[in-house]
């Protein structure tokens, strides 16, 4: 398999946690994709994932798969243990409520506020092949959606280990990922969500976390 990556973008980094926690990052081969310098818009990479985004799990009979989301649902099926979608039914619609949840109420709202504001996005608001321009209430929407967010977070948190309970799965890894993406416009968890932060150092300490 080969995985094409970005290290400083946050979409791939859920991947790329979610392949650690199933003890394959090291096996497969990882090739960085320079979003800064507009690689993936360039006719090589779009000959691999025409949506012109990453990251992308190329399966070794060649097929790829061009989301964060499917490639959780690829590694579940592929590599059953340990779970990150929980094990019984209920357990399976819960995390992905949860994560679901999570992706469009604050990693989209970042989304939305990043890229309708910063100058190097300027002609790009979305990601993808198609040029869209910045509208700045669009940021501001986004900001007051992700800080809303926030103020909630401490209570979906709660005093479980995890988000979905004992055990940790996409639903932590999105939402891990989203509290880094929060500081890239300069918004942090409340200073009093002891939950939320006594949630956040435990998730950051897995070794996954830094891959």
């Amino acid at each position: 398999m080969k995985f094409y990556d970005c290290s400083t973008a946050p979409s791939p980094r859920r991947a790329r946690i979610a392949l650690a926690e199933k003890g394959l990052l090291d096996e497969i081969e990882v090739i960085d994709v320079n979003l800064r310098e507009g690689e993936q818009r360039k006719p090589e990479f779009a000959a691999i994932n025409p949506y012109l985004t990453v990251p992308v799990l190329e399966l070794d009979d060649g097929r790829r798969i061009t989301s964060s989301t499917g490639i959780f649902h690829y590694l579940e099926a592929a590599v059953p243990e340990p779970p990150l979608m929980g094990r019984t039914p209920a357990e399976k619609g819960l995390v992905g409520d949860l994560e679901w949840r999570i992706e469009m109420d604050g990693f989209m709202a970042i989304g939305e506020c990043l890229r309708n504001t910063a100058r190097g996005m300027a002609g790009r608001a979305m990601t993808g092949k198609y040029d869209y321009e910045q509208i700045p209430e669009l940021a501001a929407r986004g900001r007051l959606r992700l800080e809303r967010f926030f103020d909630g977070f401490d209570g979906l948190v709660g005093d479980k280990p995890f988000l979905a309970g004992d055990d940790y799965t996409i639903a932590d890894i999105t939402a891990l990922v989203m509290v880094d993406f929060a500081k890239w416009i300069k918004v942090a968890l409340p200073e009093d969500a002891a939950n939320a932060r006594r949630w956040y150092d435990e998730v950051s300490s897995r070794p996954s976390a830094g891959r």
